[in-house]
């Protein structure tokens, strides 16, 4: 398989020069990452910067708003997206979403790596699934890592159970180019990703390499 085509429907903030990418070096920086509260809150900080991206592509309606001294029109959603998350690592990134989609609907997907015989093969499963009607609404699919890009096709998936959405962005803080590529071969032609930074390399136990290392056991600690 060949690259994936960087320039169609990848929005990768690095290439913005903002406070976004401040936040970025703290997640990827392993000084800063002894500190899990401070990890956990970038991620939600990186959320909340993709949130109001998203936001920008959506759609708004006029709407006459009544002040204490007179009316107002102002621009509104005409509805909200529904978000999706990954558990664990995903919750941190999933509130920073929520912060601002704060009328959003949630779906929440449990999806894990089965390694084999202790080698680099892993296949991965999804256990549990809690959605609400997904048919024709906008999804926002978040997981803070898209390394091999698998774990992200089955909760999409997974997600079909309850509907087929009109769109899905793919949120992501860091993402490979193989994961990127594996997304755009087996997700709708439509769907946006959007990430913090992409890296080039995987590792044989497919790790994305700079990337930042396991995102749940940094948010939560390390688990058996």
């Amino acid at each position: 398989m060949g690259l994936p085509d960087m320039s169609y429907k990848v929005n990768d903030l690095s290439q913005q020069h903002s406070v976004f990418n401040q936040y970025m070096a703290e997640i990827r920086d392993v000084t800063v990452q002894t500190d899990s509260m401070r990890f956990r809150r970038n991620l939600e900080r990186v959320g909340e910067i993709m949130a109001y991206e998203i936001s920008k592509t959506m759609d708004y309606e006029r709407r006459t708003v009544s002040t204490p001294l007179a009316d107002s029109e102002c621009s509104v959603l005409t509805s909200q997206p529904v978000l999706a998350t990954i558990l664990r690592a995903g919750l941190p990134l999933h509130q920073g979403f929520l912060n601002y989609f704060d009328q959003a609907e949630n779906t929440f997907v449990s999806a894990y790596r089965i390694h084999h015989n202790d080698d680099d093969d892993f296949d991965v499963e999804v256990e549990y699934l809690a959605s609400p009607d997904l048919e024709g609404k906008t999804v926002i699919l978040c997981d803070p890592m898209l390394a091999t890009g698998s774990s992200m096709v089955l909760a999409y998936r997974a997600l079909l159970e309850r509907g087929t959405p009109q769109h899905v962005h793919v949120a992501t803080v860091i993402a490979s180019e193989q994961g990127i590529g594996y997304v755009q071969n087996n997700m709708p032609a439509e769907t946006t990703i959007w990430t913090g930074a992409v890296d080039k390399e995987l590792t044989s136990r497919s790790y994305i390499v700079p990337g930042l290392g396991d995102a749940g056991d940094l948010a939560y600690g390390s688990k058996q």
